[in-house]
């Protein structure tokens, strides 16, 4: 069994189905895991903001812009004017959600969840049944009902012992052997949607390829492989061929944007190779992540945007980290905050942090545990590993710095915004 992962860039339109078509074909015992299309995550928290904030009629407004979206791509896909009862169908259940169950901001997350879950279901209903109707034939899965999370809405990971019997048994029972199966969602045991954390369909394939014991996992991106750099923001970025899973983690740690953090323990654990290749060009080699690949010695320059700086002073000036560090992240845990980098002095403390709708939530409950709280909306987080002088020089040497932390291999910074 191969594992084949695709994002929504890749299937962000009618072509970019046919080109998945087109690196399946020929491919026997394929498990292949898809994200939702283009940019509909990012709609459906559109749509999901707006529920949050009592705006129904926008939210009914966003999703008939979904389907007309999804429509345009199946009417492309078959030719003509197709519509496809199950797409229907989920539609109308998201329409039926907003419209009718009232936001509880004690259920946020799983509000969240319910929501945008929709995407990946829609995406793969799509492709299934248009494989199906291009001679492919095909075995939709249901990732919910395969794969146990943790009871962590936004942010869960898969119970794999749970979920093993579950996948394998329904692999085993179908006459295809190709499978369609959603990214970045599962279910807890109460039977609620989870989502596995923004960009966890990564994560969803290689949990497929550990279960399935899969001779490889690919990724299908609109890059060669993986990069040193993001070319959109460093023109001199290069091709990295081999990485080890030690690098690859530290990377996406860091912020790059090659594979979700959570991806590689459950392939490293079985030996998976992981490989990152040009949807474009099904022949072009790409990178592949392994245990054996040596240690990276080029700079790799990261930049992650949508940044928070949160900055905390304790009011009585007797900042003490052992006392006062759980306090702290355990307010951002239970708000779902997540931490990428973490400052301090005597009495400050600085956290960058991933933006979110929750923050000032977060720093409200901070504040009633005695800290003052200042939040910096407008930063950028900028880490470069194997950084060398004149790397150093060209890119951290500016007076948008704020924070910056450096060591023998790696340097990070926090910047103010251009």
């Amino acid at each position: 069994m191969k594992v084949y992962k695709f994002g929504g860039a890749s299937v962000k339109n009618a072509d970019g189905v046919r080109n998945l078509k087109h690196i399946i074909e020929g491919e026997s015992e394929l498990f292949i895991i898809v994200s939702a299309m283009g940019k509909t995550t990012n709609a459906l928290e559109e749509v999901f903001d707006h529920y949050r904030t009592g705006n129904i009629e926008a939210a009914q407004t966003k999703i008939d812009e979904i389907a007309a979206y999804h429509q345009a791509i199946i009417d492309d896909l078959f030719g003509e004017h197709r519509t496809l009862g199950q797409v229907e169908a989920l539609l109308s259940e998201l329409h039926r959600f907003i419209t009718t169950v009232p936001y509880d901001a004690s259920r946020a997350e799983e509000r969240y969840d319910r929501t945008v879950a929709f995407g990946e279901l829609i995406s793969t209903t799509i492709i299934s049944e248009w494989l199906n109707f291009a001679g492919i034939a095909n075995h939709w899965v249901d990732m919910r009902r395969t794969f146990v999370t943790q009871f962590r809405h936004k942010d869960a990971n898969v119970f794999i012992e749970e979920s093993t019997p579950l996948l394998r048994r329904e692999v085993a029972g179908s006459a295809e052997r190709v499978f369609v199966g959603q990214g970045f969602i599962g279910s807890a045991a109460d039977g609620s949607t989870t989502t596995l954390g923004r960009e966890g369909s990564d994560y969803s394939a290689a949990v497929v390829a550990h279960i399935l014991d899969a001779e490889s996992m690919t990724v299908w991106k609109d890059v060669d492989g993986i990069l040193n750099a993001d070319p959109k923001i460093f023109p001199e970025a290069e091709k990295i061929d081999a990485l080890n899973y030690v690098d690859t983690i530290e990377l996406a740690y860091s912020g790059a944007q090659i594979i979700h953090p959570k991806t590689i323990k459950p392939l490293q654990n079985k030996n998976i190779p992981l490989y990152v290749r040009p949807f474009g060009n099904k022949a072009a080699a790409g990178t592949r992540i392994d245990g054996a690949a040596e240690d990276v010695k080029v700079p790799i320059i990261i930049l992650k945007r949508n940044q928070s700086l949160l900055t905390l002073r304790s009011r009585d000036l007797s900042f003490v980290l052992e006392e006062k560090f759980p306090i702290v992240f355990s307010i951002l845990e239970r708000f779902r905050i997540k931490t990428n980098l973490i400052h301090n002095s005597a009495v400050d403390l600085n956290l960058c942090t991933e933006s979110s709708w929750r923050l000032e939530e977060a720093a409200a409950a901070l504040q009633a545990e005695g800290f003052d709280t200042a939040i910096n909306e407008e930063v950028e987080l900028l880490t470069i590993r194997n950084h060398n002088e004149q790397v150093l020089k060209a890119h951290t040497f500016s007076e948008r710095n704020i924070v910056k932390q450096i060591d023998a291999r790696t340097v990070r910074v926090i910047l103010r915004k251009e």
